[in-house]
């Protein structure tokens, strides 16, 4: 053990000698330590954000939309969710909710801004989990008779009624047409790169006949999704079921052939995002890991280096008693203790700049313990690897050769 420590004084001796050197020796191995933790923890970070974000979409939530890559699709419409809201079909759906969006110039009093509009029914407040602010939502009669009225999201709001104005009962333009405002909802949030509060609520009918120019299939309106509320989680898996074996039915899709629509709730997204961001951060972390291997290669550089500088000391070492284990121990340890440093400097600025970036991106990175030690351990493994190849040559050395080097 003694040996051993003076093996480890000896080496720390040889590094503080030559502090520049070892400095920028060790930089590569800081860099790529840094870059695997920043990588890393923002890859993190970005998928427990993006979860988050999907899982708040609510867990008893089902989304159908058309299915654009298969053969001959056919659009959802109003009566698909017609016949979805039929207790006897889909006995475990709570409520249906379809919707038609599109993107429109929202004016008022001179303001112009670009909020996505949206035609719906009363049951996409529940389905969506919005809460009102202030007035009231969108209601049946207002579907009956195609009303004029409008729900403002907080961003067209706050975007056309700046300061303390009070929206209700004013009349804002869509696309040149005019709509009462008959409330405002309550902040959400967003959902991904979707801002849920951009949004001006409208009756669908309206949606369908008054503002849009809306295609028909069978002479019923289309509409871009319906949104079904499962009364259970439980009975999720079954309600998907009920759902395509409806749909398939009014589309008629022959046994065999690709559904025309897609059924999708959150749990399938969290599951689709996670699986994306972990492949992705395994990747960027692998790429980061490449500059610790280049890292590696100046290490080995210059311990071969300073082997070659100090021939005439490791001559003397061994004619005085020094064993070619003594040897190799203080210049493995040297390397290895380069790469220690660099690691633990390494973990620091990496944490530092994943907090950096979390602030900028405004998201919460995550450092965890796994990374930490991945690049801890492979920093020393580095230290190692390429710093034993110099300790073996110094430690054959013949102590003659060595004391008449030049």
């Amino acid at each position: 053990m003694s040996r051993l420590l003076e093996s480890f004084r000896i080496a720390l001796r040889g590094l503080v000698a030559n502090k520049v050197r070892a400095a920028l020796t060790m930089l590569g191995i800081i860099i790529g330590v840094a870059a695997v933790i920043a990588l890393v923890s923002i890859g993190e970070g970005f998928s427990a954000y993006v979860s988050g974000e999907l899982e708040g979409l609510g867990t008893r939530t089902l989304f159908v939309w058309t299915n654009r890559d298969a053969a001959n699709p056919q659009q959802l419409t109003t009566a698909d969710a017609e016949a979805l809201a039929d207790p006897l079909a889909c006995p475990g759906i709570e409520a249906v909710a379809p919707a038609y969006q599109q993107g429109a110039t929202a004016t008022y009093a001179g303001i112009e801004t670009s909020p996505n509009v949206s035609g719906v029914t009363p049951e996409y407040l529940t389905v969506q989990s919005y809460d009102m602010k202030v007035g009231r939502f969108i209601e049946q009669d207002d579907v009956d008779h195609r009303g004029r009225v409008a729900v403002l999201g907080s961003t067209p709001a706050s975007d056309l009624f700046p300061g303390s104005a009070y929206p209700i009962g004013e009349t804002i333009r869509l696309n040149d047409v005019p709509f009462e405002v008959i409330g405002v909802m309550a902040e959400k949030g967003s959902t991904g790169p979707m801002d849920n509060d951009d949004v001006v609520l409208i009756p669908l009918t309206t949606a369908q006949t008054r503002l849009f120019t809306v295609d028909t299939v069978r002479g019923d309106y289309v509409v871009s999704s319906i949104n079904v509320l499962v009364q259970s989680e439980d009975m999720l898996d079954s309600t998907i079921e009920d759902v395509s074996a409806v749909l398939r039915e009014r589309h008629r899709i022959q046994p065999g052939d690709t559904d025309d629509f897609q059924v999708r709730n959150p749990s399938d997204m969290v599951e689709t995002v996670t699986g994306i961001t972990t492949t992705l951060t395994i990747f960027l972390g692998a790429i980061a890991a490449i500059s610790l291997l280049v890292g590696g290669i100046g290490i080995m550089n210059i311990m071969l280096v300073s082997v070659t500088e100090r021939t005439r000391e490791i001559g003397l070492r061994k004619a005085v008693g020094a064993g070619k284990s003594d040897i190799l121990w203080q210049f493995l340890i040297e390397a290895v203790v380069m790469s220690l440093i660099g690691g633990l400097l390494g973990i620091g600025l990496g944490t530092a700049i994943s907090q950096i970036a979390g602030s900028a991106l405004d998201m919460q990175t995550v450092v965890s313990v796994n990374s930490v030690g991945l690049a801890f351990g492979f920093s020393a493994a580095v230290g190692v690897f390429f710093g034993i190849y110099p300790a073996m040559r110094a430690a054959n050395l013949h102590p003659i050769d060595a004391l008449r080097y030049e």
